[in-house]
C-alpha cells in the first residue's frame, strides 16, 4: 500500500492493518506457547528452557492481544498533529522493543553464566523473540507515517 501523499483514511487503514498483524502475532504466540507446554507435559520431561520460553511466549501474546483489541476501539482518522503523535508513539515503542531484546539477551547470558540456569535462558530467549517481532511490526508501521 503506497501512502505517498496520504490521506487520513489511508493512515487509518495502515494503522488498522498494523493492529491486525499484532493480533495475529499475539494469537500465534499463545498457540505456540501452549503447544510447547503441552508437549513438555505430554512427553513428561523436565525442560526449564522450553517451559520458561513458553511461559514468556504465552504472557507476551496475551498482553499483545489485549493491546491490539483495545487499541482498535480508539482508532480514528488523524490530522497532521495526530499523525505526528502516532509517529512519536511508534518510535517510542520501537525503542522499548529494542530494549526488550537487550533485556532478553542479558537474561539469557546471565542465566548461562550463572551455572547454566536454563529457565532463565529460556525466559531470556522468549523475551528476545517477542522484542524482535514487535520491533519488526512497529518498523513496518513507522515506514508509512508522515511519508
Amino acid at each position: 500500500m503506497d501512502l505517498n501523499g496520504q490521506w487520513a483514511d489511508a493512515l487509518l487503514a495502515r494503522e488498522s492493518l498494523h493492529l491486525a498483524w499484532l493480533l495475529v502475532w499475539a494469537l500465534l504466540s499463545i498457540v505456540v506457547g501452549t503447544a510447547l507446554i503441552a508437549y513438555v507435559r505430554w512427553r513428561d520431561v523436565t525442560s526449564p528452557l522450553i517451559t520458561h520460553f513458553a511461559i514468556q511466549t504465552i504472557a507476551w501474546g496475551a498482553i499483545d492481544a489485549l493491546i491490539s483489541l483495545s487499541a482498535r476501539y480508539g482508532l480514528r482518522e488523524r490530522d497532521l498533529a495526530g499523525a505526528v503523535a502516532l509517529d512519536r508513539f511508534v518510535w517510542l515503542n520501537i525503542g522499548l522493543d529494542v530494549g526488550y531484546v537487550g533485556i532478553g539477551l542479558t537474561l539469557a547470558i546471565c542465566g548461562w553464566q550463572l551455572g547454566r540456569r536454563m529457565g532463565l535462558v529460556g525466559a531470556g530467549c522468549g523475551i528476545m523473540v517477542q522484542g524482535l517481532a514487535l520491533t519488526l511490526l512497529d518498523l513496518a508501521l513507522s515506514r508509512h507515517i508522515l511519508r
